[in-house]
This record gives C-alpha cells, sequence and structure tokens, in this order.
C-alpha cells in the first residue's frame, strides 16, 4: 500500500467524522453558555438539609 493512499484515506475519515460530529459539538457548545451555577429545586433543598445538619 502506497503512503499517499494511506494518507488520503486518513483525511476522508477525518473530514467525514468532523462533517457529522461537528453540528452536534456546535450545538452543545452553543447551549452551555446561557446557564448560571444557581441552585434550584431538588439540588437546593440537599444542600439546605447538609447545611443543617452540619450544626
Amino acid at each position: 500500500m502506497n503512503i499517499q493512499n494511506t494518507i488520503a484515506t486518513l483525511l476522508r475519515i477525518t473530514a467525514l467524522a468532523a462533517f457529522l460530529v461537528g453540528p452536534v459539538g456546535a450545538y452543545a457548545y452553543a447551549q452551555s453558555g446561557d446557564k448560571q451555577s444557581g441552585l434550584s429545586g431538588a439540588g437546593f433543598v440537599l444542600y439546605m438539609s447538609l447545611q443543617r445538619n452540619a450544626y
């Protein structure tokens, strides 16, 4: 097998993987930007009960 064929095949595989995975990664990155790190819901209740039991 020729080294040029191997390199061409690797480039094709890399391009296909980037084409398929890229949009999913971009969507996940866009969704992660707006989150705030505040406590709410069950996490807040758990945090408060642990704080109350610490004293």
